[in-house]
């Protein structure tokens, strides 16, 4: 081999490693978040935080969003967390604005969003005094975080966030609260970096145990009638492309969640659609007749399974998830696999493919069969029976004209199902919604958190007239900042999804959830004023044939944020569905209260 005759240039010495620098906690914060790679966060001062918000004031690394409520500031960051997959940053002071958190808190802990909650706190000489705006606010969130740290002195600030951000980020994914004291904020104390960060017993398992691995194998090898039931873990795994491997190579339908919309592609032949109480019946009744489910970062749900002890009564149970308590909680595993969804499918992939090797299963009939499930019901709406628009077809057109490309956020609610089963999602992190607690008011902060993180993105939040009600005032912090969602309002005049409930099962009684009663053809608020007052382009569509130009007309409007008032039918509900306590069997049901049942 010849000799390179170019000279090796000598290195320049290694620099020294940066000695302490004194700053204040404050500015220890603003730093730690910086070196943590966080560029936006979301917010509201107080008394608590003076003088971390001062410190802003200098500060230029990252982008803080002023919102009008802390509750829009945390259901924002998770927006900002669920499109993007980074952690979300919200800040409060203490007391009230603690608690203001308190709701997006406990909707990250259900839905695992990695969200990273810092909140100021009283002087650390007057904590236990009862002192203006002081809160426990560590007791208050224990049972609805990952970990929670109460800081006291300046120099615990950069382990703390630090710790913090690892544990939100890492295993199952979550929310991490870091309480600092104001005495904290104000001190000085050496910053360095990295921190030591001392997490004893703080674990996370990512590769599966073989033996584990090889036996959900080989039950797979053996199934008749198996079923992939997929949950929101594996979009926080971002594991959809092994996923995808992995069901391929198996040729087993795919089910996906409420919150895994999107985590494998409804265009795919092997996609059965949306389980539980409002999902398709190919996809109800394939986990309700398996023989083999294999659940995917899914947790047996009460909204998927009906009546646990009546829930698939002939599957063996493959449950794979990062996080171990989830394991057997609801229904027993015969084959646990606790691991990180990236890691554990290419395994299961390549163990499938040695265990099928000698014969691969016959799950022909199995297909047949759901071949006609799908034929015989399938997802469609009948026309609004008073003359108003269908609210199906409204979203189902967002959808449409907007594509795959596009990010949808849903409120809680009829629309939020109608939301999930009328759009078509082809990729993950494009539909964002609460689903374990509920939360009504999620979306339009979450939407707004969501443009911030994808701002290349068309961000629709897609909301009821009872959820828009509880946080629109976002709408303010999305002209000031420059955040154009679109907001598309399904405006019924009433708590749908209640009042649907009140219909079927309350012989019609409904009980405080008209929410215009009495003012007949008034709009009270009236939207589209509201929508002018914070600077949005507000628009109302009361007859089918404005629908299709009103939506591109948002499409089009990307200088301030656009606000539809669609004024539909307060008739229509959300079909199919199986009533909460009963088994999943549910097709006569279905086939006798749905209206639905064979439109297109």
């Amino acid at each position: 081999m010849p000799t390179d005759p170019r000279p090796v240039p000598t290195p320049p010495p290694a620099a020294a490693p940066a000695g302490p620098e004194s700053i204040t906690g404050s500015a220890a914060i603003l730093r730690t978040l910086e070196k943590l790679g966080v560029t936006d966060v979301f917010g509201l001062p107080g008394g608590a935080v003076i003088p971390l918000y001062d410190e802003l004031m200098s500060q230029t690394g990252i982008r803080h969003i002023l919102v009008r409520h802390e509750q829009g500031a945390g259901h924002a960051a998770e927006g900002y967390a669920s499109a993007s997959g980074r952690v979300g940053v919200a800040i409060a002071t203490s007391g009230p604005g603690a608690t203001n958190l308190v709701t997006a808190i406990a909707d990250a802990y259900m839905d695992s969003v990695p969200l990273l909650a810092i909140t100021g706190q009283v002087f650390s000489t007057l904590m236990g005094t009862d002192a203006f705006q002081e809160a426990d606010i560590v007791g208050i969130t224990m049972p609805i975080t990952k970990h929670s740290f109460l800081v006291k002195t300046a120099e615990e600030i950069p382990a703390a966030i630090a710790a913090a951000y690892h544990i939100a980020n890492t295993g199952r994914p979550g929310p991490v609260l870091v309480d600092i004291t104001k005495d904290a904020q104000q001190n000085l104390m050496e910053f360095s970096w990295p921190p030591k960060v001392e997490l004893p017993g703080y674990r996370p398992v990512t590769r599966a145990h073989g033996k584990q691995i090889q036996a959900a194998a080989q039950l797979l090898a053996e199934a008749k009638k198996p079923v992939l039931y997929v949950g929101g873990g594996v979009i926080r795994a971002t594991a959809s492309p092994q996923l995808l491997e992995f069901a391929e190579t198996s040729g087993a339908p795919v089910v996906t969640t409420l919150m895994a919309r999107g985590a494998f592609p409804d265009s795919h032949a092997q996609h059965l659609g949306m389980p539980g109480m409002h999902g398709t019946v190919p996809a109800v009744l394939a986990l309700q007749e398996a023989d083999l489910i294999v659940a995917l970062g899914a947790r047996f749900d009460d909204r998927v399974t009906g009546k646990v002890s009546e829930f698939a009564p002939n599957a063996k149970i493959v449950h794979v998830d990062v996080d171990p308590a989830e394991i057997s909680k609801i229904r027993v595993a015969d084959v646990p696999i606790v691991g990180d969804l990236a890691e554990v499918l290419p395994d299961l992939t390549a163990a499938y493919t040695q265990a099928a090797a000698g014969a691969a299963p016959d799950i022909t009939d199995w297909w047949a069969r759901l071949g006609d499930l799908r034929s015989e019901f399938p997802l469609g709406f009948a026309p609004a029976s008073d003359g108003l628009l269908s609210p199906q077809h409204v979203i189902q057109r967002i959808g449409e004209l907007t594509g795959p490309e596009g990010v949808y956020v849903a409120g809680v609610g009829q629309h939020q199902m109608w939301s999930a089963q009328f759009i078509r999602y082809e990729r993950p992190n494009a539909w964002l919604n609460s689903g374990g607690a509920g939360t009504m008011g999620y979306s339009i902060p979450a939407a707004m958190g969501a443009k911030v993180a994808q701002p290349d993105r068309v961000v629709w939040s897609i909301d009821g007239d009872g959820c828009f009600q509880m946080t629109n005032q976002e709408l303010a912090t999305c002209t000031i900042n420059n955040i154009p969602i679109k907001v598309a309002i399904i405006n019924n005049s009433s708590l749908g999804m209640v009042k649907q409930w009140q219909s079927l099962f309350y012989e019609g009684r409904y009980s405080h959830t008209e929410l215009n009663t009495g003012h007949g053809s008034i709009h009270v608020p009236d939207f589209v004023k509201l929508a002018e007052a914070y600077g949005a382009l507000g628009i109302r569509v009361e007859k089918e044939e404005e629908v299709d130009a009103a939506i591109k007309l948002a499409l089009e409007t990307n200088d301030r944020p656009v606000v539809i008032d669609f004024v539909v039918s307060s008739d229509s509900m959300v079909w199919p569905m199986a009533p909460q306590g009963v088994s999943n069997s549910f097709v006569q049901y279905a086939k006798d209260h749905s209206p639905a049942w064979g439109e297109e």
